[in-house]
């Protein structure tokens, strides 16, 4: 049988236990037959159970009445395979259902850069609230790179995109806080940008509006933190020109603890990241961290803006005159004068590859990929976003160890500077060259520091996620002998600029069906699952299309 949720006298927290008889309840709880209504006292909660299950949910006029306990059409179902019974669930329109994943969450790890994944990071959560997102620490353009040239340390532009994507904005204070976090000064006049900075450091810009006393005292101290670090270099002047205050901030903690791993603890608790999803940065330093490229042609290139996305302006290091320019993606850069062979790190005033380095992975990252349900690497620049955290000593080795879980490769809907030309053959990368650079880095191949590995592609990559109408070709053949058979098409959507992109909604539905192909997860809806043992159904017989999967430990009814 079924077990029902009794609740608590005081609290209205529920939890499972045995179903009684309608005569003997004494607890709030109204039930006839397999039939449940729930009185509640959280309003936020019932449009969340809506979201999760969709109109199958009834509710009621009265939910006291008899009448009203008959079934509609549409039966919000609660079934536990595992006991082969069912019962019906219905909701009072005066009920909250709040439903808490406990344990069951599949736990993802994801490696992908800190701005084309940000549009699957939210609606991911609807799959699983267990997601270890690692991003690198060497992107050296915009805002973050006068930041490091003034007061050194590793780049956290990424991380803070990440932070700010996965940050709560339910209440009106949390949105002030994201909106003053995610806030760019003017990209007018250096002057300008100072004297906006001068405002918010000092409490009087309306972006403070919203914003409580307390919250706001310790945002502003780190932020004043920052500026004193500023003040302290005499022989460098910063400038602000585009200036984000996410990244002060974050520097201001960074500086004060003296730590990243403080730094991204910090920040994600005043961004109210939810419990269970985690910022990783691929590397923990106090250092500058800096990515170089080795072409075919033996050419190498210093600093991730310059491989990537150049500004043929100034500097990418935010010279003192012109100061910082945001970095636009979207804008179309000169070829490169041959294909990329690898990415490597280099050492602080290194040059060459006689310069470098093999920084340590961050622990937490080979931990979490031990636990992890599955790999999933993410959209993004292949070579300065995706390799540069799997080149790590110990990534590709724990990654080829776990041959019990999916490892998905989301493909880029298009060609951008760094896949535009291909050392296998003429022309851009095909979908199999893109294994192959994956496959290479994690493999750590010709590096001239550590241990080389000799796994297969297949040891990385188990499916291939190709956006529809994707610019990037599937080579389907080419990926067999790689030992990728499985290709998924996904929906896709166009940008402003007509680029293709996944359906987010679409590639969270088809990560979560990889998950149900490996029984983490009894079936798959819209993209929703919320754990392997209860689900909620619609009434619908076909299978998969007709469930919600529920946490395996406890659906709280509150």
């Amino acid at each position: 049988m079924l077990p029902a949720r009794t609740a608590h006298p005081s609290t209205g927290s529920a939890q499972w236990g045995p179903l009684i008889p309608r005569h003997q309840r004494s607890d709030g709880i109204t039930r006839v037959g397999s039939i449940v209504t729930v009185n509640s006292h959280k309003p936020d909660d019932h449009s969340l159970l809506r979201q999760l299950c969709g109109p199958a949910v009834a509710c009621w006029e009265d939910p006291l009445s008899e009448e009203a306990m008959e079934f509609p059409d549409q039966t919000a179902t609660l079934s536990r395979d595992s006991l082969g019974q069912s019962a019906g669930v219905r909701l009072a329109r005066c009920s909250t259902v709040s439903l808490q994943t406990e344990i069951a969450c599949p736990k993802l790890v994801v490696f992908s850069g800190g701005t084309a994944f940000n549009s699957v990071a939210g609606p991911l959560r609807k799959l699983t609230t267990s997601v270890s997102h690692v991003l690198p620490v060497s992107d050296d353009g915009g805002s973050t790179a006068e930041i490091v040239r003034v007061i050194g340390g590793p780049a956290v532009g990424d991380i803070r995109s990440r932070c700010l994507r996965l940050a709560d904005d339910r209440d009106e204070e949390a949105k002030a806080v994201k909106c003053l976090l995610a806030h760019r000064l003017t990209g007018g006049s250096s002057e300008d940008a100072k004297l906006e900075w001068y405002q918010i450091v000092e409490g009087r810009h309306p972006l403070w509006g919203g914003v409580s006393e307390p919250y706001k005292h310790m945002i502003r101290a780190f932020l004043v933190h920052f500026q004193l670090q500023i003040l302290s270099q005499v022989t460098r002047e910063f400038n602000f020109k585009n200036g984000s205050i996410g990244n002060y901030f974050f520097a201001g903690a960074r500086t004060f603890f003296r730590s990243l791993e403080s730094a991204v603890f910090l920040f994600s608790r005043v961004a109210r990241i939810p419990e269970g999803s985690t910022v990783l940065p691929a590397i923990c330093t106090e250092d500058i961290i800096t990515l170089g490229a080795e072409l075919e042609d033996g050419t190498v290139i210093k600093g991730q803006n310059n491989i990537s996305h150049p500004d043929s302006d100034h500097s990418n290091m935010g010279g003192e005159e012109t100061g910082p320019s945001a970095v636009d993606k979207s804008d179309q850069y000169q070829s490169l004068s041959s294909p990329i062979r690898r990415v490597f790190y280099l050492s602080r005033e290194g040059t060459g590859q006689e310069h470098e380095v093999s920084p340590p992975p961050n622990p937490h990252v080979l931990l979490d990929i031990q636990r992890a349900d599955a790999v999933v690497y993410g959209m993004g620049s292949l070579f300065t976003s995706i390799c540069p955290t799997l080149i790590l000593d110990g990534v590709g080795e724990a990654i080829a160890v776990r041959s019990d879980i999916p490892k998905l490769l989301l493909l880029n809907g298009s060609h951008d500077r760094e896949t535009a030309t291909c050392g296998c053959h003429d022309g851009p990368m095909h979908a199999s060259d893109v294994v192959q650079a994956i496959t290479d880095a994690l493999n750590r191949r010709n590096c001239r520091q550590g241990t080389s590995l000799k796994h297969p592609p297949s040891a990385y990559v188990t499916t291939l996620v190709v956006p529809y109408d994707g610019a990037i070709e599937v080579d389907e053949a080419a990926l067999e002998l790689l030992g990728v058979s499985q290709v998924v098409e996904v929906a896709s959507v166009a940008d402003a600029d007509g680029r293709v992109l996944f359906d987010a909604e679409e590639l969270v539905q088809t990560i979560g069906h990889a998950l149900y192909g490996t029984g983490l997860l009894p079936c798959v809806v819209n993209g929703i699952s919320h754990g392997n043992s209860i689900g909620v159904s619609n009434g619908s017989s076909n299978g998969n299309n007709g469930s919600i999967g529920g946490s395996s430990n406890a659906i709280n009814i509150s």
